[in-house]
């Protein structure tokens, strides 16, 4: 029951935050980010829809984390952008074929916001629907017709992999992104059923969608960072955005992977963790969810870079500044804009810790109290150490 009232009340604060802009018609025409949204209560047969202002000029800023964090949008300002987007939904099987659904696939597509009207069948509902891993929605109504009014703006790879229904999901995601195409626009074309074996497509729930492409882009530059020589230094990264506040340590030693959170409570202090040894794991971070792939994105990629493997923990304190949900892509954008800053170099462990104890509210003890990664560290056999 206290759970049940402890979201009740986010609830309640979020709402309160919201600026609802929509006026309650029925009918308007706006441009697309582009937008989509693809439910998972219900699944198979979920609900659906595309998200849409009620204006034209800079829609992208509505639906991309990578712009927020980039513009340092503060929560009430992602809050009030996500609601002046209106969601037009439809119930539909992840398989059926309908023309909402292939609507909503032309625009997933698109990589500049499309313009588009939309009829409703009610006027937008003022409530919300949000969870910690895709951002938050407002502003629901019954979809009864929408139209594309240009022609949507489609890259050359995106059409080549969406024709090509010979191509596995898992290639043609790492194709969109060594192709330099942004994480959420990747996310939304997995999510339209768009890419894999042809006779295997289908929508597949936002939420999983998320972390599908974090993981399995993860996953792929992992199998080349192993291979790699281990780095020399204990390197200390930090970075903060809208209350998320991270720690991340790389030791030298084989890849290792570890997310420890804990949020700021009057009450008490809680921890999630998940990790994984050299050989990854097979099971979901089911306590971390999607921070954990999105955090070990941002590892990945900075390791990749430096043609490095390492040892890498990640302390994620989450301060009561963090009062709405904003999705894991901000967590993604706040790991990558730590690696793009000059890291600590440490002496030891302990000084590691000192370092931490001057930016974190909690003490780090805590932290490293309960890492798993840490208790195993330096207990692995090199061969240098029979010779």
């Amino acid at each position: 029951m206290a759970i049940k009232k402890d979201l009740g009340k986010k609830r309640d604060i979020i709402y309160n935050k919201l600026s609802f802009n929509v006026k309650t018609k029925k009918h308007f025409s706006g441009s697309s980010p582009p937008e989509i949204f693809v439910g998972r209560y219900g699944y198979p047969n979920i609900n659906a829809g595309i998200l849409s202002p009620e204006f034209f000029n800079n829609s992208q800023e509505l639906a991309m984390p990578e712009i927020w964090h980039e513009k340092r949008f503060t929560i009430k300002e992602v809050l009030s952008k996500r609601s002046e987007l209106i969601y037009g939904r439809f119930k539909t099987n992840t398989k059926k074929e309908d023309k909402f659904k292939n609507l909503m696939q032309e625009i997933a597509m698109a990589y500049k916001p499309i313009s588009t009207e939309i009829f409703l069948k009610k006027p937008p509902r003022k409530n919300n629907e949000h969870n910690t891993i895709s951002p938050i929605i407002t502003n629901q109504a019954p979809l009864e017709n929408a139209r594309l009014q240009e022609n949507t703006k489609v890259r050359k790879k995106v059409d080549y992999l969406v024709e090509d229904g010979h191509v596995k999901s898992n290639v043609a995601i790492s194709e969109l992104y060594n192709s330099g195409i942004e994480i959420t626009n990747i996310n939304k074309i997995l999510s339209a059923g768009l890419l894999g074996i042809k006779r295997n497509r289908k929508l597949v729930p936002t939420r999983w969608s998320i972390t599908a492409v974090d993981n399995n882009l993860s996953k792929e530059l992992v199998k080349k960072i192993r291979n790699y020589k281990e780095i020399e230094e204990i390197l200390l990264f930090h970075s903060e955005y809208n209350g998320n506040h991270y720690e991340i340590l790389l030791l030298p030693e084989k890849f290792s992977f570890e997310v420890i959170e804990s949020e700021i409570k009057p009450e008490g202090n809680e921890f999630w963790q998940d990790y994984e040894f050299f050989h990854g794991r097979k099971t979901y971070a089911s306590n971390v969810v999607g921070a954990y792939y999105a955090n070990k994105l941002a590892l990945c990629e900075y390791l990749e870079s430096k043609k490095r493997q390492a040892t890498a923990l990640f302390f994620r304190e989450i301060r009561p500044e963090y009062y709405a949900p904003l999705g894991v892509g901000i967590l993604r954008e706040c790991c990558r804009g730590a690696f793009s800053k000059i890291p600590e170099k440490c002496e030891s462990i302990d000084d590691a810790f000192i370092k931490m104890n001057k930016r974190m509210r909690l003490n780090s003890i805590e932290f490293r109290e309960h890492s798993k990664v840490l208790k195993n560290y330096g207990k692995q056999k090199k061969l240098n150490n029979w010779f």
